[in-house]
């Protein structure tokens, strides 16, 4: 689950028109000084630039160069056709379009205000968003399914539920994206929108429900890895007569990884999506870009920690930068497992 989007105006003017010089003006602006009323129409003057808006534009950026070179590398890259790196493209892709998305809208607010792209481009925020959390509760189902079904796992029947999950992810992020644009919106009804404006407070609430039954289903995934990995070290360690502190370093390694995974993923969405169940229309914005600012940086730390950590991928990467200096040897990959 995840809501990326926009934000109302870091600080609400108490008196003049909606796009005065007086106060500080983010993605959206107030009318009537109430602080809950959405003005998405083209004015004469142009928006201040809001310090939070042109960071998350920042951010934007550096997520879509990040994410685009592990689309790059895994699409021109034939060793990478295993599920696991199929799944890691999804999550590469769906942040790339988050990316994107924090980018156009900051491009569109600021230089072409207008309610119909603005829905759009927050439609693609929360799609992308959506599909990004998706995409890493998929791969916590493939690195469990590969544990527990060692002997089948390159198989047909693999890739086959692959791509089910795939599909099943993008086709719920998807419906999430286009209830904005379909009308499950506040432009009409200020009261009843969220702290991410335009969306409604059910429809982050919705949202925010989703995200935290995704965490609780990857929690229990993660443990349960955990244990099938600190099981299986015990048995090879006992039948090869290994020392005990053997696994006790695996136990080690296991727990650092479900703490790396997962307290990334806590940490970066658990604020907003608490935030997110717990704010309204009336809650300071300064809040919202507080907690929305790193929601959007795990897009930004995921290539860091599904795909640059994978050997195969350095590989890769490797003999790319070193293509100007040398021709690249012939690369074959050996396993996804690594991932």
């Amino acid at each position: 689950m995840s809501s990326g989007g926009v934000s109302p105006s870091a600080t609400m003017m108490e008196k003049g028109p909606p796009n005065s010089s007086e106060g500080q003006q983010g993605w959206f602006s107030a009318r009537n000084g109430s602080g809950s009323s959405l003005d998405l129409e083209s004015v004469a003057q142009p928006l201040a630039l809001n310090p939070w808006d042109v960071v998350l534009c920042i951010s934007g950026t550096i997520i879509s160069c990040e994410n685009a070179i592990v689309v790059v590398v895994i699409f021109y890259t034939p060793a990478f056709r295993a599920p696991t790196f199929l799944l890691i493209g999804s999550l590469a892709t769906a942040d790339l379009l988050a990316g994107l998305g924090l980018i156009l809208h900051f491009a569109f607010v600021y230089f072409i205000p207008s309610e119909a792209v603005s829905l759009l481009t927050v439609g693609l925020l929360v799609t992308s968003f959506t599909a990004s959390v998706g995409s890493l509760l998929t791969i916590t189902i493939d690195r469990y399914l590969s544990l527990c079904n060692a002997l089948t796992y390159y198989s047909e029947r693999t890739v086959t539920r692959t791509y089910i999950m795939l599909i099943l992810a993008w086709g719920a992020s998807v419906c999430y994206g286009l209830l904005p644009v379909m009308g499950w919106n506040c432009l009409g009804e200020p009261s009843a929108c969220s702290v991410v404006k335009p969306l409604t407070k059910n429809h982050l609430i919705l949202l925010s429900a989703s995200f935290l039954a995704v965490f609780a289903a990857m929690l229990q995934l993660y443990v349960q890895i955990c244990r099938i990995v600190c099981r299986h070290a015990q048995q090879i360690a006992v039948q090869r007569h290994f020392l005990a502190s053997s696994h006790c370093v695996s136990t080690r390694k296991g727990i650092a990884t479900l703490a790396v995974v997962l307290g990334t993923l806590g940490c970066c969405w658990l604020p907003f999506a608490v935030y997110g169940l717990l704010g309204d229309c009336r809650s300071p914005a300064l809040y919202t870009y507080a907690t929305l600012l790193p929601a959007a940086y795990n897009s930004g730390l995921n290539p860091v920690i599904y795909a640059f950590r994978n050997r195969e991928v350095r590989k890769v990467l490797w003999a790319v930068c070193c293509a100007c200096l040398s021709s690249p040897l012939p690369f074959r990959s050996r396993s996804p497992s690594d991932v």
